[in-house]
């Protein structure tokens, strides 16, 4: 991978509808990003489809959506106000800032700036902390405020809400509790596009479990997730890899702690982690809240703090992974054709139906019959806005896996035309049989 090819993503991104930069047409906002109506679809797929595998479809696990904004001592509990911090350096050649552990170093203490690549001696130009946790008013007027946070991660609603989740549902360890939401997080960033924010958002999964049992799914939670990108999201193995972090880079809670890693077009980096936080989250929030946060066993009449195992995904991150694994610049017939190979149930349309010709009503209306037909089952699209070859090559772009073309023959034949995205083959498929070809490719109720 490139930053040629992080180019080229970026303009799709924009040029179809799936990203735009934060409040644009004023300049920008840096490092905040809004979902177009492609994006949107996609970034929903991912969701659903980690939804109803880990929610939907387990015993084991429930769903919970606490709020954003937290009282100050939730962030007091969880270390966040001490401690969540980024040491900053800046250029003083282009004025820009930079975390320091991001930037190259050269020798001692001088660095190269990512942007200018001066030389910046952090003996001189001295690093400072700026913690990362976004502030906001709760109170009616300015002269007497009344501060909260926007929660930097969805996990501390989780766990100040562990007893009720378990006083409401009668559940027995081990237990899931996992979110999907937004967090904020002052972040200072180059070049990443998506990969790192200010505003995100996260999939999350605190598993409570005995503190004997622990290790045992800590395993089982890196395993289960490694696979869920190959399976569910259908991102290729050899972009993937497992890091378990050494001693000294582990959080202060973490007993343990494994990076899923992708290879983005900068690199690899971390897709998601999964860390045994221990007892830390629920020991601390017991101390400054005063509640007993323990788990009492009527089977073995024995109480404790359990242990918790933290699956924790970026929503935005895997939506980037897709892309990135997904996009190919090939050559066809001495033109350049740009395709997003995503896997067909992820893909923001299963298929696309088009008139061959829009100025005839009769092929015109066979073609949407079968398109209302269809979009009851699959998320269908009906264009007729350009001549056929380049409505294939905008379907393609935006990884529409089928599209199926209505044309004159169609009226006397009955048969349609449908096109497979990847191989360009097309093949002549009854028109009553259009749902049958599509069920066996793509997953659909």
């Amino acid at each position: 991978m490139s930053q040629e090819k992080l180019a080229q993503i970026v303009s799709l991104c924009k040029r179809r509808g799936f990203i735009f930069g934060g409040s644009e047409i004023y300049g920008g906002l840096s490092s905040v990003w809004d979902y177009g109506p492609l994006g949107a679809r996609l970034k929903k797929r991912i969701k659903d489809i980690w939804w109803k595998e880990y929610v939907e479809k387990r015993s084991d696990i429930v769903g919970l959506d606490s709020s954003i904004i937290m009282k100050d001592q939730v962030f007091e509990a969880s270390g966040h106000l001490a401690g969540f911090a980024d040491l900053l350096v800046d250029c003083p050649n282009c004025k820009k800032r930079f975390r320091v552990d991001k930037l190259e170093k050269v020798r001692g203490d001088i660095y190269r700036c990512l942007e200018c690549k001066q030389e910046i001696d952090i003996g001189k130009n001295k690093p400072r902390k700026f913690n990362l946790m976004l502030k906001t008013n709760m109170s009616a007027t300015e002269d007497e405020p009344n501060y909260a946070y926007l929660r930097p991660e969805t996990a501390q609603g989780i766990f100040v809400n562990f007893t009720n989740v378990l006083n409401t549902t009668s559940k027995k360890l081990p237990l899931g509790i996992a979110q999907i939401g937004k967090a904020f997080r002052n972040e200072v960033t180059t070049g990443s596009f998506v990969f790192r924010m200010k505003e995100f958002e996260q999939m999350e999964i605190e598993y409570f479990v005995h503190p004997k049992e622990a290790d045992k799914f800590y395993k089982y939670w890196v395993k289960d997730r490694f696979n869920f990108y190959i399976d569910k999201i259908g991102l290729r193995k050899e972009n993937l890899k497992l890091r378990e972090h050494t001693g000294d880079e582990l959080a202060h809670y973490a007993k343990s702690c494994t990076d899923i890693e992708f290879n983005f077009p900068f690199g690899w980096s971390e897709l998601e982690g999964i860390a045994n936080r221990g007892d830390y989250d629920l020991s601390e929030h017991a101390k400054v809240s005063k509640k007993d946060l323990s788990y009492f066993d009527g089977v073995k009449g024995e109480k404790f703090i359990p242990y918790v195992i933290e699956p924790s995904a970026g929503v935005d991150r895997t939506f980037f992974a897709c892309l990135s694994d997904a996009f190919f610049s090939e050559e066809v017939k001495g033109r350049t054709r740009n395709v997003l190979k995503l896997k067909p149930d992820l893909a923001p349309y299963s298929v696309a139906v088009f008139p061959l010709l829009k100025n005839k009503p009769e092929v015109v209306e066979l073609a949407k019959n079968i398109f209302y037909d269809i979009k009851d089952k699959l998320p269908a699209l009906y264009a007729d806005t350009a001549g056929i070859g380049k409505l294939y090559r905008r379907q393609d772009e935006i990884g529409t896996p089928f599209c199926i073309t209505v044309d004159v023959e169609s009226l006397s034949d009955g048969k349609v035309t449908i096109r497979d995205r990847d191989s360009m083959e097309q093949e002549r498929v009854d028109k009553t049989k259009v749902k049958e070809f599509l069920k066996q490719r793509i997953k659909f109720d």
